[in-house]
């Protein structure tokens, strides 16, 4: 009996106590810069997993790379605000970038200026063959890219996603972490789909990271999604949430869910 009270006086005094920490990712999940449309994907990206499974710590120097509207950066911001450094690294624009790219840098700019979580980042450029300079050689702990190796594969094939890993590989400290996650393609399916359809086999994407120097560390089914076949008339962008083909079969695509997609840990 006494033995059991002691216990449960030790498990108080630990949960009244100033040195019990609190978990930084779960804030940053349940920021108010978080609209309540993006929290409700959680259910398909799993960022708390997903960012777990890359070690992402609140005191890290880390980058996502082509943000877009910020879905991952609105986690990230405020989980890195107090102690760590946030590296937008954005599209690259000029003269002849379009609109939709213009756009979605200049919104995620406005919301760095307006929102307080976003008070330590730093936006920066990517382009894997215009700017790839993004942050200091050597200076981050992470870096992360979601759901962009198809574009770079779709813009400028083998050159523009072996020009990215590089990149990757020269602003990550020795011992850093490039964190992936992309559609992913069967590896029985053609590799012709790669070029169109917004998927990419598992097998190339990992080939091509070990070749910028990059060791794979860790793969995870975390954002698999069986009920995705990977093949479709308006390829990854049939599924939701661009549902590209409206009203067709949108209760079946709405079944499926978000894509089928790797996830794939790397160190350098």
């Amino acid at each position: 009996m006494f033995k059991r009270a002691t216990q449960l006086i030790c498990s108080v005094a630990l949960l009244a106590s100033p040195f019990v920490q609190a978990d930084a990712l779960i804030d940053a999940l349940a920021d108010e810069g978080r609209p309540t449309e993006q929290r409700l994907r959680d259910e398909y990206r799993h960022p708390q997993q997903t960012l777990r499974f890359f070690e992402v710590q609140e005191d890290m120097a880390v980058a996502e790379i082509s943000p877009g509207g910020g879905w991952y950066s609105n986690i990230l911001a405020p989980l890195l605000k107090e102690k760590g450094q946030f590296y937008a690294a954005h599209f690259y624009v000029d003269e002849n970038t379009n609109e939709f790219y213009k756009k979605s840098r200049e919104q995620f700019e406005q919301k760095v200026t307006a929102l307080k979580s976003y008070q330590n980042v730093k936006v920066t450029t990517f382009h894997p063959m215009k700017a790839t300079d993004f942050a200091p050689a050597e200076s981050l702990d992470r870096v992360l890219t979601f759901r962009n190796i198809h574009n770079w594969y779709m813009q400028d094939g083998d050159e523009g996603v072996e020009n990215a890993f590089k990149a990757f590989y020269k602003a990550l400290k020795v011992g850093g972490v490039l964190g992936v996650v992309e559609h992913s393609l069967r590896e029985s399916q053609s590799s012709a789909l790669q070029q169109s359809s917004g998927y990419m086999k598992q097998s190339y994407v990992i080939a091509l990271a070990e070749k910028a120097g990059f060791t794979l560390a860790g793969k995870s089914d975390i954002n698999a999604n069986k009920l995705d076949s990977g093949e479709h008339e308006k390829g990854v962008w049939t599924l939701p949430p661009s549902l590209r083909l409206g009203e067709k079969d949108q209760a079946k695509y709405l079944r499926i869910g978000e894509s089928n997609r790797m996830t794939l840990k790397f160190v350098k």
